[in-house]
C-alpha cells in the first residue's frame, strides 16, 4: 500500500536538492519507487513503504547537512543517491562525512559505488586485499590513494608499487631505449595515479628518496618489505611462482593490495595465472579479503560499461 510522508526543508536547500530542471530528484525517483513533490518548503514523498523510508532518510540527512553549512554538487548528490539505493544501510551523511578522504591535500577521493566503498573498508581493515574485476572500476587508483594516505599519516614508511612486465599483444624487446625505458610504459598507470593525488615536485622527491618505489615485479625477488604499503597491479599476468614470491615479501607492519582482471590474462599459453590460483588457494584464510568488481562499478565513460557488457555476452555465446 503506498505511503505518503511530508518533510520540511530549508528554503534555499530545495533548489540544491532538486537540481537544474529537477534532474537530481528525477534521478532519485528513478532509483526508488517513489514520487517526490515540493510545495513551498514542504516536500512530500509517495510510494512503496520501504523506498519512502529510504527517501525520507535521504531528505532528512540533506536538511541537517545543509543547515550545518555543507555544500553539494549535482554529481555528488547523484553518486550518493545511487550508492544508497544499492546499499540501504549507507546514508547521505556517511557519504559526505565518512566515505570521502583527501590523501595528500591535493585531491579529494570518494567511492563511486557500494563495491568501491567495501574495497576501501577492506583495505583499511585487512593486511592483504585482492581487488578483482574489469578495467575502469578504480581498483588501482583507490589502492594508490589509500597507500598515499597511509604514508602521509605515517602509518607506513614507504610505498612500493609493482607490475609484472608482460606484453599485452606487443613485444617488449622491440621497444626503444634501455631496460628502464622499456619497462616504464608498463608502470605508467601507477605513475599517473600518483601524480593525480600528489603535487609533481613532491612525488619526484619521494621517488628520488625511494620513499615511493615503482618497479617491475621481478625487482621484488629476495626482498622483505616491512612497514610498507605494497600494491601489485595487473596481477592476472603473474605466474603462480611470482604470486607466491610477492605474497611472501610482506614483512611486519606492511599492507598489501593485489589488483587484476582475470578476463585479461596475457601470459603465454600453458602458463597458469597466479591471481586465478590465489583465488582458490587463499579464499578461506583469515586476514585476507577478496573484493569483486563488475561492469556496474566502472567509473570511466558510460560507454565503457556497455563495451565490457557486450564483450562478456559475446564470450558467453562463443562458449555455448
Amino acid at each position: 500500500m503506498p505511503v505518503l510522508k511530508q518533510i520540511e526543508l530549508p528554503p534555499r536547500g530545495l533548489e540544491t536538492l532538486f537540481g537544474v530542471h529537477d534532474q537530481n530528484i528525477k534521478y532519485l525517483e528513478s532509483l526508488l519507487a517513489v514520487r517526490i513533490d515540493a510545495r513551498g518548503q514542504d516536500v512530500s514523498i509517495d510510494g512503496d513503504p520501504q523506498d519512502v523510508a529510504t527517501a525520507e532518510r535521504i531528505l532528512e540527512d540533506f536538511s541537517e547537512l545543509f543547515r550545518e553549512g555543507r555544500s553539494f554538487t549535482d554529481k555528488e548528490l547523484r553518486e550518493a543517491f545511487a550508492q544508497i539505493a544499492e546499499d540501504r544501510a549507507f546514508s547521505l551523511r556517511d557519504y559526505f562525512t565518512k566515505a570521502r578522504f583527501n590523501p595528500a591535500g591535493k585531491k579529494q577521493v570518494a567511492p563511486k559505488s557500494a563495491t568501491q566503498r567495501k574495497y576501501i573498508q577492506a583495505i583499511q581493515e585487512q593486511d592483504v586485499v585482492f581487488g578483482i574485476g574489469v578495467a575502469g572500476t578504480g581498483k588501482t587508483y583507490l589502492a594508490v590513494a589509500l597507500a598515499v594516505q597511509a604514508l602521509m599519516l605515517k602509518q607506513v614508511n614507504r610505498i612500493v608499487l609493482a607490475r609484472p612486465a608482460v606484453e599485452a599483444g606487443e613485444k617488449l624487446g622491440f621497444l626503444p631505449g634501455d631496460l628502464q625505458e622499456k619497462v616504464d610504459p608498463y608502470l605508467r598507470p601507477l605513475y599517473d595515479a600518483l601524480f593525480d593525488l600528489i603535487d609533481y615536485e613532491r612525488v619526484t622527491k619521494l621517488l628520488e628518496k625511494q620513499v615511493i618505489e615503482v618497479a617491475p615485479l621481478a625487482f621484488m625477488r629476495g626482498r622483505t618489505l616491512a612497514d610498507a604499503f605494497i600494491i601489485l597491479d595487473e596481477a592476472q599476468n603473474t605466474t603462480s611462482e611470482q604470486m607466491k614470491m610477492f605474497l611472501t615479501r610482506i614483512g611486519f607492519g606492511s599492507k598489501a593490495v593485489i589488483t587484476g582482471d582475470v578476463t585479461q590474462v596475457d601470459l603465454p599459453a600453458g602458463k597458469r595465472s597466479g591471481l586465478i590460483e590465489a583465488e582458490r588457494v587463499l579464499a578461506n584464510l583469515d586476514g585476507i579479503e577478496f573484493v569483486y568488481f563488475t561492469e556496474k562499478d566502472v567509473v570511466r565513460h558510460k560507454l565503457v560499461q556497455m563495451i565490457i557488457k557486450a564483450y562478456d555476452e559475446h564470450s558467453r555465446k562463443r562458449e555455448m
